[in-house]
């Protein structure tokens, strides 16, 4: 297992922009800390619940398939590669943020309709942890890394939402091509 490439997509997928991420921002400044942490608590609690359905799902199909596994990479691949295009053309200031009041619930739903979640969640067992380890404690101990870090993700942004913003909007052509670099960085060391 390529652990680099492994690390290095989580991190990429969780802390650049996404719609959490985005809503996460816009709760700090509308809502305060304490309603971004609730959101937050919500949303990793989706988060983790979407990566055991991925393990589930995808080790009954890899035990039916096993032939898909490499499908699954080739999608892993292109979806990470497409998240660098987007990353790189993205204007983060110009996105569309919904008035949320910041609740477990608001932070839980939105990880069943945001596209980045669940693509990610789809990807990343079939692509990273079932060709090295099949039995459950090890999926559940990946499941629960994830997790984690996707957890920390949040946090980040809820901790420095102001100055991560302020960072983003003065510098964001730099870092946009710099986290989409990391992405095809990923992508291509997936499959060495």
């Amino acid at each position: 297992m390529n652990i680099t490439s492994f690390i290095i997509y989580c991190f990429i997928v969780t802390f650049t922009p996404g719609p959490t991420n985005i809503v996460i921002l816009s709760t700090v400044h509308n809502f305060g800390t304490r309603k971004a942490m609730e959101y937050t608590y919500g949303a990793t609690v989706a988060f983790g619940l979407l990566l055991v359905v991925s393990a589930f799902l995808n080790s009954v199909l890899y035990t039916i398939i096993p032939k898909l596994l490499m499908v699954m990479q080739i999608i892993g691949s292109l979806y990470m590669i497409y998240l660098a295009v987007q990353i790189y053309k993205s204007d983060s200031a110009k996105g569309n943020l919904i008035n949320n009041t910041g609740t477990f619930l608001s932070g839980f739903i939105m990880q069943f309709v945001n596209p980045k979640v669940i693509l990610f969640t789809m990807t990343i067992i079939p692509s990273y942890i079932m060709p090295y380890f099949q039995s459950a404690s090890a999926l559940m101990t990946s499941i629960a890394g994830i997790t984690f870090i996707g957890f920390l993700a949040f946090i980040t942004w809820v901790l420095f939402g102001a100055i991560f913003k302020a960072f983003l909007q003065k510098h964001k052509k730099a870092v946009n091509l710099l986290m989409a670099l990391f992405l095809v960085n990923a992508a291509g060391m997936m499959w060495f």
